[in-house]
């Protein structure tokens, strides 16, 4: 096959069951998907991803698998170390990663990393725990009013965020701040995958709010990927939500920002409206920040169902030769112990009209057969690690 078109789309954290190599990270036994529809005892429905034939990857109670799918499916495992959001997007276009990425969610940054933070900066930080974004605002914003000192906080991802007030202290004085702590964090020991700029307005606790001013201060991938490859060769890479932020822009030819994972799928049923060359690249991020760090299956389920409700209006807009591929980056049981990921397999949805013998494929070894797959379609240089699938699409 040929596309003019591919759409992928990452339902953030959504795993489909472990695999070996799960138990290296304690999670063998976790399964994001099932588990959020044992959770709810199978009340929530997913009639369109049940079509194309989701629930014939692991089960999901209260939607039964399908006797004929309507898109190719499998599951990817991953080859990469590590289980977190970067390190899932870049494999899916074709690079590996060996050493994973550090996090701070038990301890906190060492007294190192802030020592040399506040002599660079010359701001004192405080909270330096793994927090909820809004609720660490609410915390200690009316004290960072009156001490000018900032916000620091990490998650279960590997990030290094400060929350500041963009009144207090205006966005070029956050942006110098985040920079300097990008710089400090390129070491092998503190590096993490991105330091985030997080400002707010408002003058007490019940009126505090983020702007959208937020500003990732990205890693940038360790080797080329098909995106890169893509936009060489003339093609339009347009990326939606935090794509632009996880390849640190690399490979994108225009960047669309999301404040919800809704808006994303609507932006990316207004990009299938239009005319375009090559890949719209979206990642709903809500499943995983919302839902699943934060442990809750039925919030997770019904963003599930809103998703699967506006899927029908994204497939009336694909055309004859369009691809459409719904995947994940990891897993994020929210039935599983801690805040953090889940290693697991992710399972990949093929949809095209064109498409006439739609059927289980199987398991793979890399998620970087996503990649691989787009880059052989559009006849561009291929990852150096994955296996494409082009020929089994018919």
């Amino acid at each position: 096959m040929k596309n003019k078109r591919t759409f992928v789309i990452v339902i953030d954290s959504l795993g489909v069951g472990y695999e070996e190599t799960s138990k290296n990270y304690g999670d063998e036994g976790a399964n994001t998907l099932s588990h959020i529809f044992e959770a709810t005892n199978g009340v929530y429905k997913i009639p369109n991803l049940q079509k194309l034939g989701i629930c014939n990857l692991t089960s999901v109670k209260g939607n039964d698998p399908v006797d004929k799918p309507e898109a190719y499916i499998l599951k990817l495992k991953e080859s990469s170390n590590g289980k977190d959001t970067m390190t899932g997007h870049w494999e899916m276009m074709g690079v590996l990663t060996t050493q994973p990425f550090v996090t701070f969610t038990d301890t906190g940054f060492p007294k190192e990393l802030v020592d040399e933070l506040e002599s660079k900066t010359g701001y004192k930080y405080i909270g330096n725990i793994s927090a909820s974004g809004t609720e660490i605002i609410k915390e200690l914003g009316e004290r960072q009013l009156q001490t000018k000192e900032m916000i620091l906080y990490t998650s279960a991802d590997s990030v290094l965020q400060i929350a500041a007030n963009e009144e207090l202290y205006g966005l070029d004085e956050i942006y110098r701040v985040c920079q300097i702590a990008r710089d400090i964090t390129m070491k092998d020991e503190w590096r993490v995958g991105r330091v985030i700029a997080r400002p707010f307005i408002g003058k007490t606790a019940d009126t505090f709010e983020r702007t959208p001013n937020r500003h990732d201060y990205a890693l940038s991938p360790t080797d080329v990927t098909t995106l890169d490859h893509l936009k060489e060769n003339g093609y339009d890479v347009i990326s939606i939500g935090k794509i632009n932020d996880i390849f640190n822009t690399r490979g994108i030819t225009k960047a669309i920002k999301s404040k919800s994972s809704h808006e994303g799928m609507l932006q990316t049923i207004d990009v299938a409206k239009s005319d375009f060359n090559g890949l719209c690249f979206t990642n709903l991020v809500d499943f995983d920040a919302k839902w699943g760090h934060r442990r809750n299956p039925e919030g997770y389920a019904k963003e599930l169902v809103d998703f699967d409700s506006l899927l029908p209006e994204l497939l009336n807009n694909l055309k004859e030769d369009d691809l459409l591929i719904i995947t994940a980056d990891h897993g994020n049981d929210p039935t599983w112990t801690g805040s953090d990921h889940t290693r697991e397999m992710i399972p990949v949805l093929m949809y095209s009209n064109e498409f006439k013998e739609t059927k289980d494929l199987g398991t793979m070894d890399s998620f970087a057969t996503i990649g691989k797959t787009i880059a052989d379609i559009y006849d561009v240089e291929q990852p150096k690690i994955g296996s494409s699938i082009r020929t089994k699409l018919k």
